[in-house]
């Protein structure tokens, strides 16, 4: 029965995930779509409950009465077939119904609804340009997705069940005093007058308070996360006291929100003492008089003195239901400020897979401008730029900082889209197909491969997921890895290729972690490979060792190379010499020595094969 109910929502829907709305009622029904038919029947049940409820109160007034005028001795004979309806709906149709809204609340929604949403969101991130990435904390990001997910559940159930056994609770109650005598509903009509006016007072301002606390949460989190992911260097520069500072600065913020929470709390949980208090006092007050001067029957004030008592119980449970809804509302309205946001880079609707071909990649008249400072021009980080790397050609590219090289390989991969031009791979432009396909057929080696938190083997199998151990074996030994791996354990007693390197690789050496980048690409084995300070973690031996496995590595594909030590690129086929966004040389290293250039100047004032800074502030090549 428990797995049946747990079945009836999939937590893992398979269909595409799109950019949820931006408006709080289309955000929830957004992410409410799969739960939304048992929402509604949780709604159903909450509201048939609350009928039932109110009814056995109407029946207990019915009761008083009956055993005041019937005599003892008829009393079964008279009320007995009544009195069965009632126990059977007390004890056999109250019980089923509560049965159903547990396993509907507990079994179908609590676990799964939020799943599910995690599940979309999560993918839809996932889908989002680098961009985003670099503009937020990881971890706020991750908190925002986790607080987001549950806030969309509580509101969602909160209203369909809260809600609506509120609503129908009161207005049944309303309804069965009224019933009794219209003056006994007078007292309820003032109390939900005064009680719905402290309610529209105090709980959006908690909701308000609410969305700045979950943002300062998210930013605590983040800043949490921030220290901790970047403790290395926090050590280095001795600045634990600068981090505390720092965080509690956020810690600060977080906890004034926490402050004005209270205040609000304290204030409703004074004004609706007063409020139950004179509720009960006038309806027992004005039934007791009622009932002197013979208006009323004593069942009516066995019906309305009770009701009063139920709602007075009632009435803190709503006013902190209200009050969870709206501050859940406002976690919600801060996940839409980072999970509402549209894709800056998406596939072409008619986008088709990347056809593998030799890797002839072709840039046509490309010109490409970051995002600026608002209300400042950004300036071009490529300038017109026409390139053309045949297959299988190994190209160089060179240039200070800045010129735009980086920038290049970034538009290569898609990670922004151009403002004007084209680019190709293999005649195939690289904005009409898919972007999963176009990274599967580059291959990257970058200047600070971080690596994920698992094992070796799935580090190195992420390459290619389906590689035989044959395969992950050779890539070892092709990046000069098989003489660590062995020998690595990690604190849970795994060892080798089961070892698990820590976040982003911290557990390995920069030599090691770059190694093991290195053994990754090689089992992807793409046609287009590109090495950006692919060798630059490494020591000259190491270096010196690994260059030749790289040359292994090279053969038969075409090679982008970035390097500031001009030694390990100058054997490439061709050197591309960038400087401001534009090609300014181009040749192969003896022929840009004969120019007399940039790269010859470049050449001339290495030392060490590092680039510094030049007179006018600008970076070359030297010591």
């Amino acid at each position: 029965m428990f797995s049946w109910f747990e079945r009836r929502i999939d937590p893992y829907p398979s269909n595409a995930p799109g950019m949820p709305p931006r408006t709080l009622v289309g955000f929830l029904l957004h992410y409410s779509r799969g739960a939304l038919p048992w929402l509604i029947l949780l709604g159903l049940g909450s509201g048939l409950i609350a009928l039932i409820e109110v009814a056995l109160f109407g029946w207990l007034g019915e009761l008083v009465d009956q055993l005041a005028e019937t005599p003892r001795e008829i009393f079964w004979q008279m009320h007995g077939a009544r009195l069965t309806y009632m126990a059977l709906v007390l004890v056999v149709v109250l019980p089923l119904l509560n049965m159903l809204s547990s396993m509907v609340l507990h079994q179908t929604l609590m676990g799964n609804f939020p799943q599910r949403i995690r599940w979309q969101a999560h993918r839809y991130l996932l889908r989002q340009s680098i961009g985003y990435f670099q503009d937020e904390f990881a971890g706020r990001i991750a908190q925002r997705l986790m607080q987001t997910a549950l806030a969309v559940r509580e509101v969602a159930m909160k209203i369909m069940d809260v809600g609506t056994y509120v609503l129908i609770y009161f207005i049944g109650a309303l309804a069965l005093a009224a019933s009794q005598d219209w003056r006994l509903a007078l007292p309820f009509v003032v109390w939900a007058a005064a009680y719905g006016i402290m309610l529209w007072q105090i709980v959006p301002r908690l909701g308000r308070v609410a969305q700045a606390q979950a943002d300062a949460r998210s930013t605590m989190t983040g800043r949490v996360v921030d220290s901790y992911t970047n403790i290395a260097t926090v050590k280095l520069f001795s600045h634990s006291a600068r981090e505390e500072i720092w965080m509690r600065d956020s810690l600060d913020g977080f906890l004034q929100t926490v402050y004005q929470q209270m205040r609000l709390s304290s204030l409703q949980d004074i004004v609706l003492n007063v409020l139950n208090v004179a509720l009960v006092a006038s309806v027992a007050g004005l039934g007791l008089w009622l009932w002197t001067n013979g208006m009323i029957e004593v069942g009516a004030v066995a019906v309305a003195i009770p009701l009063a008592l139920r709602l007075n119980n009632m009435a803190h449970w709503i006013m902190w239901e209200f009050a969870a809804l709206f501050e859940n509302i406002g976690t919600v309205r801060d996940g839409i400020s980072s999970l509402a946001l549209p894709r800056e880079v998406l596939d072409a609707p008619d986008a088709k897979p990347l056809l593998r071909g030799p890797g002839e990649v072709r840039f046509d008249d490309v010109t490409f401008r970051y995002r600026g400072i608002e209300g400042a021009l950004p300036m071009a980080v490529l300038d017109d730029l026409t390139l053309h790397i045949a297959a299988g050609e190994k190209v160089g590219l060179v240039g200070r900082s800045g010129a735009g090289k980086s920038t290049l390989i970034n538009l290569l991969l898609r990670f922004h889209d151009i403002e004007q031009g084209r680019i190709t791979i293999d005649g195939q432009d690289v904005s009409r197909v898919t972007q999963d396909s176009l990274r599967a057929a580059i291959g990257v080696v970058t200047q600070d491969s971080s690596l994920l938190h698992r094992s070796v083997r799935d580090n190195i199998a992420y390459g290619r997921p389906d590689a035989a151990e044959d395969d992950i074996a050779r890539a070892l030994r092709m990046a000069e890895a098989d003489g660590f791996v062995p020998g690595l354990s990690d604190s849970y007693g795994r060892r080798g290729l089961e070892a698990h390197v820590g976040e982003r690789g911290v557990k390995l050496s920069g030599g090691q972690r770059q190694r093991i980048a290195i053994a990754r690409v090689a089992l992807k084995d793409a046609p287009i490979l590109i090495l950006d300070e692919a060798t630059s973690a490494l020591d000259s031996e190491v270096e010196a060792a690994i260059q030749s496995r790289l040359d292994v590595l090279m053969q038969g594909k075409t090679v982008i190379a970035i390097a500031h030590r001009l030694s390990t690129i100058a054997a490439m086929d061709r050197l591309i010499v960038m400087d401001q966004g534009r090609i300014i040389e181009q040749g192969s290293h003896a022929e840009l020595l004969t120019q007399d250039g940039l790269y010859a100047r470049l050449w001339a004032r290495q030392s060490g094969g590092f680039l510094v800074s030049d007179d006018d502030g600008k970076t070359e090549a030297g010591g």
